[in-house]
């Protein structure tokens, strides 16, 4: 139950990214785009956002989880 415990604030990342960059950052089935997940992530190591930099790490490995073998 990793995971759970990982996510403190469900939909937090979701929320941020909508706001800062509209829904074009979005797929059709309502994923974030990975360069999405990146500039957000050069934006959040500029502002000194730890908190938001975990988040988009979490992100990045959940997608890697996701993938067929």
């Amino acid at each position: 139950n990793w995971i759970q415990h990982a996510i403190k604030h469900p939909g937090a990342l979701k929320n941020y990214i909508k706001r800062v960059y509209g829904e074009k950052a979005f797929t059709r089935r309502g994923t974030i785009k990975r360069e999405y997940l990146l500039k957000a992530l050069k934006r959040a190591k500029r502002e000194h956002n730890l908190t938001l930099e975990r988040r988009i790490y979490l992100a990045l490995t959940l997608r890697k989880l996701r993938k067929k073998k």
